[in-house]
């Protein structure tokens, strides 16, 4: 009976230490794959649906603030214009969280395509990399067309990033060793640094050992 007992008991033991220690496995495992360039696996630890609208709602937030600072493009541009800008990050967003793209992107270790020119640019402006008062004066030249000064910028902006991305692909450093730790009993965070750029990854438990993407904190 004793021995019974005894087996059960290391059986609860084992089972507790799996539970507890299947994020940082899940995490090793994604530091292989990203390091093996096997951009198939991350892209299946992603929850989209729950990824895409957090990265949404991070760009038109920063892009909200960043508005406050330049009062008189936001004069200028008004509602058409935050609505203009607003749809460029939807759908930037929308086009580059994809398993296809993220696969791609892991694949190439950050070669630059459309869709992530694209979300990179959205990224700049919405996080005031750009000096938005070129704005203004596109707003003059194109009498208050802001869907053309909105495209006009995008397309200058992409570019720019474009090289930068590029550069920093080949430049930018990634962390040895992220920070690991628990934020509740299903919640687990990944925070470091890629390609130069620092990055949070948020966890949530998908079964008993199983983990799934389902947030990840822009810079």
């Amino acid at each position: 009976m004793k021995k019974l007992i005894a087996f059960i008991l290391l059986l609860v033991v084992i089972a507790v230490i799996v539970y507890a220690g299947s994020p940082y496995y899940s995490a090793y495992q994604l530091k292989n794959a990203y390091e093996a360039k096997d951009g198939a696996a991350i892209a299946a630890a992603i929850d989209y649906e729950q990824v895409r609208p957090s990265v949404q709602d991070q760009l038109t937030n920063k892009f909200a603030n960043t508005m406050t600072q330049y009062p008189l493009v936001a004069e200028l541009g008004g509602e058409p214009l935050e609505q203009a800008a607003n749809e460029f990050i939807m759908q930037a967003v929308d086009n580059a969280v994809t398993p296809q793209n993220v696969e791609r992107l892991i694949n190439t270790q950050g070669q630059a395509n459309t869709a992530t020119k694209e979300l990179a640019a959205a990224w700049a402006i919405a996080s005031n990399q750009v000096d938005l008062r070129d704005l203004i004066r596109d707003m003059i030249i194109q009498r208050g067309d802001i869907n053309a000064v909105i495209k006009n910028q995008m397309q200058q902006i992409m570019a720019k990033q474009a090289a930068e991305l590029q550069q920093q692909a080949a430049q930018g450093t990634d962390s040895n060793k992220p920070t690991l730790n628990y934020c509740g009993i299903n919640c687990f965070m990944i925070s470091g640094q890629v390609k130069g750029y620092p990055l949070t990854i948020q966890m949530q438990r998908d079964g008993f050992v199983n983990w799934k993407i389902v947030d990840m904190v822009l810079p």
